[in-house]
C-alpha cells in the first residue's frame, strides 16, 4: 500500500501500521516529524529522485514524499522462534533476496509445506508488498514475519532457544544425507551472492542439492522448495506427532503432495 503526501505520512507514521520504508525526493526537505518518527519506530528513511515518488504514487501532487505500508503485520522474531521449536516445524531466512516473484513463491510453497513463516532483514531486501502478496498466492496471511536490523544476531538467538540454522548453499552436505534435527531455519540467499558470510559463520550445517546439468545453479524459489520438501520427508513423523494433519492432494500429472495443516 502506497501513502503520499506530508501529513498523510505522518498519520500513518503514528497509527502503528508496519511501514516498510519513506522515500523522500532528493529536492524536498522532510518534516522534522516524519524523521523523528522514523527514528523511533527504526524505519529505513531513503532519499530518491522526485520521479520515483510520483510513478509510485500515480501523481504529481506527493509533496517529494511517500510511505510504503506493509500489508503485514511484522511479529517479535521471538515469537516466531517459540512457535517454530513448540511445533517442531521450520521457518525460512531469506538472506537479503530482493525479486518479490521469489519472496512470494518462498512463502506459498513454505506455508503449503507446513512452515511458520520466515526472518527478514530490514535492508537490501524485498518489500512485501503487493507484488509478494500475489505471488504467494495470499499464503502470507497465514504465515508469521519477522523483520530484524541483524539476521545473524536474531539467529544466535534462536539457536540459544534450541533450534538449529541451516545454510542451504553450495559446498555442503548432500541433502538426501542429511537428517534434519528437528526445529531448524532453512537459510535461503540472495542468487547473485548467496548466504552471506556472517550468516553461515552461524549456520549449524550447509546442505546443498546435487545438480547433474550443465548450469551450476538453481532459482532461489526452487532451490528453496526443494529444501522445504526433503525437511517435510524426513520429519513427517515428527510432525504427525505434533498435531499436523497430511493429506494428499492430487495435482496436475498425477503427483501427490501436502497440503500440511494443523489438526
Amino acid at each position: 500500500m502506497i501513502v503520499f503526501g506530508k501529513n498523510p505520512v505522518i498519520e500513518a507514521l503514528r497509527s502503528g501500521r508496519s511501514v516498510e520504508k519513506v522515500l523522500i525526493a532528493h529536492d524536498s526537505h522532510p518534516p522534522h516529524q516524519v524523521l523523528k518518527l522514523c527514528r523511533e519506530r527504526n524505519i529505513k528513511v531513503q532519499k530518491v529522485p522526485r520521479q520515483k515518488i510520483e510513478e509510485l504514487a500515480g501523481t504529481k501532487k506527493t509533496q517529494g514524499i511517500l510511505a510504503m505500508l506493509s500489508p503485514v503485520e511484522y511479529v517479535h522474531p521471538e515469537k516466531l522462534f517459540r512457535e517454530t521449536l513448540n511445533r517442531s516445524s521450520f521457518f525460512l531466512t531469506l538472506d537479503h533476496i530482493t525479486d518479490p516473484q521469489n519472496v512470494g513463491n518462498l512463502l506459498r510453497t513454505c506455508e503449503v509445506f507446513g512452515g511458520v513463516g520466515a526472518l527478514i532483514p530490514k535492508d537490501r531486501a524485498c518489500p512485501i508488498n503487493e507484488t509478494v502478496v500475489k505471488a504467494s498466492a495470499g499464503a502470507i496471511f497465514h504465515l508469521m514475519l519477522s523483520k530484524v536490523g541483524s539476521l545473524s544476531k536474531s539467529l544466535r538467538v534462536f539457536k540459544e532457544m534450541g533450534g538449529w540454522v541451516l545454510a542451504v548453499e553450495r559446498g555442503g552436505k548432500d541433502i538426501r544425507e542429511f537428517d534434519f534435527p528437528g526445529a531448524c531455519t532453512l537459510v535461503l540467499g540472495s542468487e547473485g551472492d548467496g548466504v552471506s558470510k556472517s550468516v553461515l559463520d552461524v549456520a549449524d550445517a550447509v546442505i546443498s542439492i546435487p545438480m547433474l546439468g550443465k548450469v551450476n545453479s538453481l532459482n532461489v524459489s526452487s532451490a528453496g522448495a526443494i529444501a522445504m520438501w526433503q525437511f517435510l520427508v524426513k520429519t513427517l513423523d515428527k510432525l504427525q506427532g505434533v498435531g499436523y494433519n497430511i493429506k494428499p492432494t492430487v495435482v496436475k500429472g498425477g503427483a501427490e503432495i501436502g497440503p500440511v495443516g494443523k489438526t
